[in-house]
C-alpha cells in the first residue's frame, strides 16, 4: 500500500481527467484518493484498559492531583456514581491534552460531588420546567389546528411545506401510538375502525416532544401557526419554532440525566428582537449555553403560569453554585439585576 506522503503527492499532481483506460471515468484518481484515505485513516487499535477497583479508582485520581477529604466517603460514592459518569465532572478541571489527564486546579472530590449533586438539582428544575412547556404546545398546537382543520388534520399532507419530512414524521407517530399502552388509545383501536388513526388530541398526546417539535417546524405558515406563536407572547414563528427543537434537545438530556450545566448546544437558541412581553435587557449572551435557554424556558412560562415559581428556584438554586461555575453556563455578571429575574 503506498505511504500517506506518496498517496498525497500523487493525489495532487494527477488530474481526474487524465486519459487512462480504466472501466470508470477517472479510476486512477479515485483510486488514488483511495490510497490516500486509507494511509490517513488511524489505524485499528485494541482497548485494553483494564476495570479497577474503587480504591484503586480513587489511587488513580489522587495521583492525577485530586484531594479527599473522605475515602471512606468517597468509596460509597463511586459505588453508587460511576467513575465514568463523574469524569464529565472533573474534565473541566483537568489537563485533557496530557495522557495523564492531570488536575491543574487545587479541587477535592467533595467540590466535584457539590458539583454533580447541583447539576442534578439544576436538571430536576428544568425538566419539571419544560414538562408545562411541553404541555402547553401540545395543547395549543392541537386546539389550533383542529378547530379549522377537524379531528384528524394531523395526517393532512396539504399542510405541511415538506412532503418527505412529512411522511417521515407520520411514519414516526405512527410508531409511537403503536407502542402506546395508555387507555385512549386502546379504546379507539377497539371501537372504530376508520380512520385508522386516533384523532389529534389523541394521537399527538402520546407523541414525543422531539416530533411534536419537527411537525410544527414543518407544517406551513398559517393563522394557527401565528395563533400559537403569539400564545406564547412571540411574534415571529421562526423564533418559536427554534425554541421548541432547543427545548426538546434539552428536555432529552434532563431525561437521561446526561450532564447539563456546562453543555454547549449545538443548535444555537434565538434571541427575540420584538417580543411582546418583557424580555432580558442584556442580549449579548452565548446562544449555545444554558443560559441563554432558560431565558427563553421563563419568557414561555409567564405566558403558561405567570406565577410558576422557576425564577425564584432557578435564583436560590444558583446561589449554591459550586467552584464558580455560573459563567460555564453562561450566567452573566449581576444577571439577578434584571427586572426579567425580579
Amino acid at each position: 500500500m503506498l505511504n500517506q506522503k506518496t498517496a498525497l503527492y500523487l493525489a495532487l499532481i494527477i488530474p481526474a481527467t487524465l486519459l487512462i483506460r480504466t472501466a470508470h471515468p477517472g479510476g486512477f484518481s479515485l483510486f488514488i484518493g483511495f490510497c490516500y484515505l486509507n494511509a490517513i485513516s488511524p489505524k485499528p487499535m485494541q482497548y485494553n484498559k483494564p476495570p479497577i477497583s474503587f480504591q484503586n479508582q480513587i489511587a488513580k485520581l489522587k495521583s492525577r492531583g485530586l484531594n479527599f477529604d473522605n475515602e471512606a466517603n468517597a468509596i460509597l460514592c463511586l459505588s453508587n456514581i460511576s467513575y465514568y459518569r463523574l469524569r464529565a465532572y472533573t474534565y473541566p478541571f483537568q489537563d485533557n491534552c496530557d495522557p495523564n489527564h492531570p488536575f491543574n486546579i487545587q479541587v477535592t472530590f467533595e467540590e466535584i460531588i457539590e458539583l454533580y449533586k447541583f447539576d442534578r438539582k439544576l436538571c430536576q428544575l428544568v425538566f419539571e420546567s419544560l414538562e408545562k412547556i411541553e404541555i402547553a404546545i401540545r395543547t395549543q398546537i392541537i386546539y389550533q389546528w383542529a378547530l379549522i382543520h377537524g379531528s384528524h388534520w394531523q395526517i393532512n399532507p396539504a399542510l405541511y411545506r415538506d412532503p418527505v419530512r412529512f411522511a417521515t414524521q407520520i411514519a414516526t407517530l405512527q410508531n409511537e401510538i403503536g407502542r402506546s399502552h395508555e387507555t385512549f388509545i386502546e379504546h379507539y383501536k377497539n371501537k372504530y375502525t376508520s380512520p385508522n388513526e386516533p384523532p389529534s388530541w389523541m394521537s399527538l398526546e402520546v407523541s414525543s416532544f422531539g416530533l411534536i417539535s419537527q411537525l410544527f417546524s414543518n407544517l406551513k405558515k398559517s393563522p394557527e401557526k401565528i395563533n400559537v406563536a403569539r400564545h406564547f407572547g412571540l411574534n415571529d414563528i421562526s423564533i418559536l419554532e427554534n425554541w421548541l427543537h432547543c427545548f426538546s434537545n434539552i428536555r432529552n438530556i434532563c431525561a437521561h440525566h446526561g450532564r447539563l450545566w456546562n453543555r454547549r448546544f449545538t443548535t444555537h437558541i434565538k434571541i427575540p428582537t420584538n417580543p411582546q412581553n418583557p424580555f432580558i435587557t442584556n442580549t449579548r449572551i452565548y446562544p449555545y449555553k444554558l443560559y441563554a435557554a432558560i431565558c427563553c424556558m421563563q419568557y414561555m412560562l409567564n405566558s403558561i403560569v405567570p406565577a410558576n415559581g422557576f425564577k425564584t428556584k432557578l435564583v436560590e438554586l444558583m446561589e449554591s453554585c459550586p467552584l464558580a461555575q455560573a459563567n460555564e453556563m453562561g450566567f452573566p455578571v449581576n444577571w439577578t439585576d434584571e427586572l426579567f429575574w425580579k
